[in-house]
């Protein structure tokens, strides 16, 4: 008998590239899992034009019309917990979400960052990266918790750096990184491979005592 496709909610801000790439390796055989619900906090967000587009079921909670954090983050929670998300996924969602919010869903709350955590956590990590002089950039998947870009790490790629690169060269090699990233480590959480105890990633049983570690330039080994 085939296992049921994992319950997933999208939460996005901005034009839905990681959503996509969720879809495509959904309808690629690549990864068990259905989107359930595509959750914007910003209106006009372009993801929600790719949502309507696939025939998802899709809101807006928009954060400017609560009064405050508690009452958005506790409209989030209400549609989320209406669809039955078994796993949400964060993909360019641009709102810091609070301790509270965080441990209703620990264990079930992932997030896709732009640089090699704990470097760079936060804003324009592109441009951050280069002023560093670092010769290697990336992304990060991570549970969440409550420290911005903080919880338990679970896997990474790395993109090198190369001359004369800007921010946004740079930034156009990390994005196809992190769109082969983020289904593959969703797809380790649908087969029941990842899960997080504690404050300890454990893979296959096993604890991680790093994240695990791709190359941008070869292969994911799954």
């Amino acid at each position: 008998m085939t296992a049921r496709p994992l319950r997933l909610a999208v939460l996005i801000s901005g034009r839905g590239s990681n959503l996509k790439a969720i879809l495509d390796a959904i309808g690629a055989g690549r990864l068990a899992a259905q989107v359930v619900l595509v959750l914007s906090n910003r209106p006009g967000a372009a993801g929600l034009d790719l949502a309507a587009a696939a025939g998802l079921s899709a809101a807006t909670v928009d954060h400017r019309q609560y009064p405050d954090r508690h009452a958005f983050e506790q409209a989030l929670v209400t549609a989320l917990d209406a669809a039955q998300a078994e796993l949400l996924v964060l993909a360019g969602f641009m709102r810091v979400l609070t301790a509270d919010f965080v441990h209703h869903y620990r264990g079930r709350l992932i997030n896709i960052h732009p640089s090699l955590l704990p470097a760079f956590a936060g804003l324009d990590t592109h441009a951050r990266a280069l002023a560093a002089g670092a010769t290697e950039h990336g992304a990060s998947v991570h549970f969440v918790t409550a420290a911005v870009d903080g919880g338990p790490l679970i896997a990474q790629i790395r993109v090198p750096v190369q001359a004369g690169d800007t921010p946004h060269t740079l930034a156009a090699r990390v994005l196809p990184a992190e769109h082969r990233l983020y289904p593959l480590v969703i797809g380790w959480y649908a087969a029941g491979r990842l899960a997080l105890g504690g404050d300890t990633v454990r893979l296959d049983g096993l604890p991680l005592a790093a994240p695990v570690q791709f190359a941008a330039t070869g292969g994911l080994d799954e």
